[in-house]
């Protein structure tokens, strides 16, 4: 038997991990590329918080729909992945509107709270995300 013959994808923690950085990576890359389009766009978005979050999670939700697709992703995966993007802010949305979150800890708690929502999204898939 040749090499190509026994190699086995085994699942693994680490690939799990890996592919969940991956995924932040993207994001990212979708906010810096998408933001200033949306700077040109709409010059007053920086004004309205709520606008603002929403359309992050948008930009980071593109970014990340491009890297699972090219990944093998289906669509059932991808939106379940955009729908953490968005309710890890809708979550705390209430708490911002009546007062109790300056606009700073509102986008600060809504990035934070957006990686568990991923790993639970992740979770629901493992297979798919090699694990």
């Amino acid at each position: 038997m040749n090499h190509e013959e026994t190699t086995v994808h085994r699942p693994s923690a680490l690939r799990f991990a890996l592919h969940g950085i991956e995924m932040v990576i993207a994001m990212v890359v979708g906010m810096v590329v998408l933001g200033p389009v949306w700077s040109w766009a709409w010059p007053g978005l920086s004004e309205n918080t709520t606008a603002q979050a929403l359309v992050m999670a948008t930009d980071m939700s593109i970014g990340m729909a491009v890297w699972m697709r090219i990944r093998g992703h289906g669509l059932p995966a991808i939106a379940e992945m955009s729908a953490a993007m968005y309710l890890s802010f809708l979550v705390v949305l209430p708490l911002h509107w009546t007062g109790l979150l300056s606009a700073m800890a509102f986008m600060t708690a809504g990035h934070v709270l957006m990686l568990p929502a991923m790993l639970v999204a992740m979770l629901r898939r493992r297979h798919e995300y090699g694990w």
